[in-house]
């Protein structure tokens, strides 16, 4: 990842930090309420450790779908910074 050492940081850049410290937020979340929620649910069904470990794995899969999406904005702003340095830009000359 591209940091640039001015004084004041691009818009983008902050929202980029903010995605990256929100992961650490997102991630434990993601799956504790899974495995709760998953343990309600089932226990309207009668089956509250199936429906927790169900819980779990969609939770799981609900904290690592967020990681796809800042890693895709991450990826995508890298690739346009690194365009943009190749076609002899400074990051203020953004279009």
């Amino acid at each position: 990842m591209l940091f640039k050492k001015t004084e004041g940081a691009d818009p983008g850049e902050r929202a980029l930090w903010g995605d990256l410290m929100s992961l650490g937020f997102t991630f434990p979340l993601c799956i504790v309420l899974g495995f709760f929620l998953g343990r309600w649910i089932g226990g309207w069904f009668g089956h509250a450790k199936e429906g927790q470990w169900a819980g779990l794995v969609w939770g799981i899969a609900a904290a690592f779908w967020e990681l796809y999406k800042v890693s895709s904005r991450m990826n995508r702003r890298d690739e346009a910074e690194l365009k943009r340095q190749q076609e002899g830009q400074g990051p203020d000359d953004r279009v």
